[in-house]
């Protein structure tokens, strides 16, 4: 696919990458010549220094042969303009980045469709849904809905002790037949595992996992972790994450908000209904303990600056808060963050490369999550009349091999995949993949028609 992307945000320059090692032709479009060198110094990709709301410029960049352009500069309004100028000028398909909340109603998303822009996305506020599930599913690190619930993929850290540390996954589809998920993948020491039969679960190992909701509970039990309930939320950063998810929570839980800015504060107190809105640093130990740390039973930390997300998380855990969330913009503090005992990582880069990836796909891709611990991707397939996926069982499948079909829902209802199962045309399908897999899996969920 012949793929635009504007800006040279962290949003941008990620999905740039990621999009070019997936057999995509990528051209990236920004203002900044020199980072434009050093990208071009190691990766394949086509740049283009320029301004991306420049009608030359985007001609030269050949748009009118273009499939998808995605712009994703910082400012949102830089966005919506390189997206209809584009749309304009022949391109396809158009998504753009907003950061403003106003430019997400329906009313706007209206218009903009209307005006050509194909579809508006919004990191912060994929990032704040994202802990708002979190905080309902106490026990899971990720957690990831497919059509209504009828499957979920979970993230699990294994506890010692857990009842399957040391066992391998035919040891235990044997000592429990009617298992109601399935791991499909393995996270240890910074190396992911398609998981095969003879694979033996270690303590602290990160597992995904595919699950009916009947068997959530079975599963948290075997990994060695107990659901708890939340009332009482600290949230620190009272930016478009923080506030979009102090909105989201305030219907259901007690919150506190801090924010280090007086004027945002402010702000914050009159459009937060039920919040309580705290002007200060969270990193003081004297104003967590004032604020009563050790009572809260989760603990969110969304500012703009990593380092102050990871601190005062670890504050957080010394006072005995049971969830912590933090958000994570370096993808190389992602694995540290987590082996020093932060419950789950938000990284907004890997939340919009989520929603986007399913719009380079030419099989129909009903949802997709881009995993926070992991260079994977969980995809939601529909099967198509006449594909590969629909012809052989899944075991006689010739699928990739960093590949693994973790369930199927049809006829409205879930079932974890079995080697012995057949895929149907209109079967959704969920599929872990890492990138080098992307291509393959594509290709066995389209029609050969």
């Amino acid at each position: 696919m012949n793929i635009l992307i504007t800006g040279d945000s962290q949003v941008a320059l990620h999905l740039a990458e990621l999009l070019s090692g997936e057999n995509h032709d990528v051209t990236l479009v920004a203002p900044n010549k020199d980072l434009l060198k050093v990208i071009e110094s190691y990766s394949d990709l086509l740049t283009i220094v320029g301004d991306s709301t420049s009608i030359q410029v985007l001609k030269n960049a050949d748009v009118r042969r273009t499939e998808l352009v995605i712009s994703a500069h910082n400012d949102g309004r830089l966005n919506l303009l390189t997206a209809l100028l584009a749309k304009r000028l022949g391109a396809k398909k158009c998504i753009a980045k907003v950061n403003e909340p106003e430019y997400l109603t329906q009313e706007c998303k209206r218009h903009y469709k209307d005006l050509g822009i194909d579809y508006l996305v919004s990191p912060e506020l994929i990032a704040a849904k994202e802990i708002a599930n979190l905080l309902t599913n106490t026990a899971a690190a990720e957690i990831f809905d497919f059509t209504d619930h009828k499957l979920s993929l979970m993230l699990v850290k294994l506890e010692a002790g857990a009842p399957v540390i040391g066992k391998t996954l035919r040891e235990i589809a044997k000592e429990y037949e009617q298992l109601n998920f399935r791991a499909v993948s393995i996270h240890r020491r910074a190396k992911t595992i398609i998981p095969r039969g003879d694979d033996r679960f270690q303590v602290d190992d990160l597992a995904y996992v595919v699950t009916k909701p009947k068997g959530i509970d079975h599963l948290l039990e075997l990994g060695g972790k107990k659901r708890f309930e939340i009332n009482n939320v600290m949230i620190v950063g009272g930016g478009a994450v923080g506030s979009q998810a102090a909105a989201s929570l305030e219907k259901d839980f007690s919150v506190k908000l801090f924010d280090i800015n007086v004027e945002r504060a402010n702000e914050l107190s009159d459009q937060l209904r039920s919040t309580l809105v705290i002007n200060g640093d969270a990193r003081d130990i004297n104003l967590l303990e004032s604020e009563s740390v050790s009572s809260m039973d989760a603990f969110v930390a969304v500012t703009n600056n990593s380092e102050t997300n990871i601190l005062t998380c670890l504050l957080a855990k010394r006072y005995g808060v049971k969830k912590t969330i933090a958000l994570v913009e370096n993808i190389d503090f992602i694995e540290i963050s987590q082996s020093v005992g932060i419950d789950t990582i938000i990284n907004k880069k890997l939340a919009t490369a989520s929603y986007i990836i399913r719009f380079t796909m030419t099989a129909n891709v009903v949802s997709t999550k881009c995993l926070t611990s992991v260079d994977a991707e969980v995809f939601e397939f529909l099967a198509a009349e006449g594909s590969p996926v629909t012809k052989k069982n899944i075991r006689r499948l010739n699928f990739p091999r960093d590949a693994i079909i973790g369930g199927v829902i049809r006829d409205n209802e879930g079932y974890i995949a079995r080697g012995d199962m057949q895929i149907q045309p209109g079967d959704k399908v969920v599929v872990f993949a890492l990138p080098d897999a992307f291509d393959g899996v594509d290709k066995m969920f389209k029609s050969k028609s």
